[in-house]
């Protein structure tokens, strides 16, 4: 069966059982591996992306609840204002150990920043409760947000 979305600003037709978790179609059927296989059970973060700009878990989330929806990916945040500025701040606080979390931490980490450009740390804490980072960078992801909110703030509004 085929199922219609946009991804990363483009209309993609999936040719898989509509149950199938959008991570897999993603990985699988696609090639696009930056998105990340953690847990299976939404309890990770490592496999989120953004469906209608909502942070969501694409383990446990069906082809079938994407179908004409907006999803973006890891892949595209280099060319969207606050994805970028959110990379960069990774980059410069070194966020990064091995780096298997991050781009559910950084997909999490935007979706915060596109609802809220002066999040507290409360705030911060409660977006990014979903991922788990076993390294343990969790005050680096802190400071990074930060970060990316004073740049996005100096930069103007984004969407």
């Amino acid at each position: 069966m085929s199922t219609t979305l946009k991804l990363n600003g483009k209309a993609v037709t999936l040719q898989a059982d509509p149950s199938t978790p959008i991570l897999w179609a993603l990985r699988d059927e696609l090639g696009m591996t930056g998105t990340k296989f953690g847990c299976g059970a939404a309890l990770c973060g490592a496999c989120t992306v953004h469906m209608n700009g909502a942070a969501i878990r694409s383990c446990v989330t069906p082809i079938s609840a994407a179908k004409g929806a907006d999803i973006r990916t890891i892949e595209s945040q280099d060319a969207d204002q606050v994805g970028k500025a959110v990379i960069d701040a990774w980059v410069k606080h070194d966020v990064a150990q091995c780096g298997y979390c991050q781009s559910g931490q950084v997909m999490s980490a935007v979706a915060l920043l596109k609802a809220n450009r002066k999040p507290t740390d409360a705030d911060i804490d409660s977006a990014m409760a979903g991922n788990i980072c076993r390294c343990g960078t969790y005050q680096r992801i802190r400071a990074a947000i930060k970060d990316a909110a004073v740049t996005l703030g100096m930069q103007g509004s984004a969407a």
